[in-house]
């Protein structure tokens, strides 16, 4: 028999980077360190960045490398450049936020946490609770039988990782999410779930550090999703919608007591 957490895995959509680039070795380093001193605002929006020369000093990048390093940025939407002029912060509202880099930086990549950071969180939250009822809604109109077992396979993997294993869960939980995404049949659906997948993980995470045995129970989250596959399952959209509504400000809760927790 297949094992659950297997079936999940081959489920779950393999997310990318929306640039189209890798980021490893020198030039990566380079790439994250200046994209990190952009999002965390050293380098305001509308500000020149410094010399170039001044730049290639402090992170020890070679002209090409750091030039490369500029073009990835601005495919990102952080940086415009400008012969005679130099290179500039774009305003914020112009960057990339579903690229996978710019979403990590903001988060401050496993750190703490911070401020800017949970902003994030709080966002991409009220995001959902706009996008992914109605995308429950779809998936009970157009679910095919290959979508339900997906969404069931997940399910049973949240069940056998409630005892424990968060970072199991975690996965599923994404798992499961990306599968009703994924059975809406809307591409552009389909595509926002594949970008924010890994922050969507993360995102869980955090708010698993706030599950107890009192008023927000794992258990009662599983329960949650059942109810989300259940209307999915009969072809009941409004109560699919609801139903994932009800998932998604559970989710909002406990996000903000974890929050709240480490802060």
């Amino acid at each position: 028999m297949t094992d659950a957490a297997d079936e999940v895995s081959d489920a779950r959509p393999v997310a990318v980077r929306p640039s189209g680039y890798r980021i490893s070795g020198l030039q990566g380093r380079v790439i994250t360190a200046l994209g990190r001193a952009i999002v965390s605002g050293r380098f305001a929006p509308g500000e020149l960045l410094p010399r170039e020369a001044e730049l290639m000093a402090e992170f020890s990048a070679s002209r090409p490398s750091f030039r490369e390093a500029l073009k990835v940025l601005a495919a990102k939407g952080l940086v415009e450049m400008r012969q005679k002029v130099g290179t500039r912060v774009r305003p914020r509202d112009l960057w990339n936020m579903f690229d996978s880099d710019v979403l990590a930086w903001h988060l401050g990549t496993g750190d703490a946490g911070s401020a800017l950071g949970d902003t994030m969180l709080r966002d991409l939250i009220e995001l959902r609770q706009v996008i992914e009822p109605s995308a429950a809604r779809f998936a009970a109109g157009r679910a095919t039988m290959d979508d339900l077992r997906r969404m069931r396979t997940a399910l049973q993997a949240m069940e056998a990782a409630a005892g424990g294993d968060l970072a199991a869960y975690a996965k599923a939980d994404v798992a499961f999410h990306i599968a009703v995404f994924s059975a809406s049949h809307n591409a552009l659906l389909a595509r926002f779930a594949h970008l924010v997948a890994d922050f969507l993980q993360l995102s869980f995470s955090i708010q698993q550090q706030a599950l107890n045995e009192r008023d927000n129970r794992i258990e009662d989250d599983v329960g949650q999703h059942r109810v989300v596959f259940a209307a999915i399952n009969r072809g009941d959209g409004e109560a699919a919608a609801q139903a994932m509504l009800d998932v998604i400000l559970n989710g909002k809760n406990s996000l903000l007591a974890a929050i709240e927790e480490r802060s």
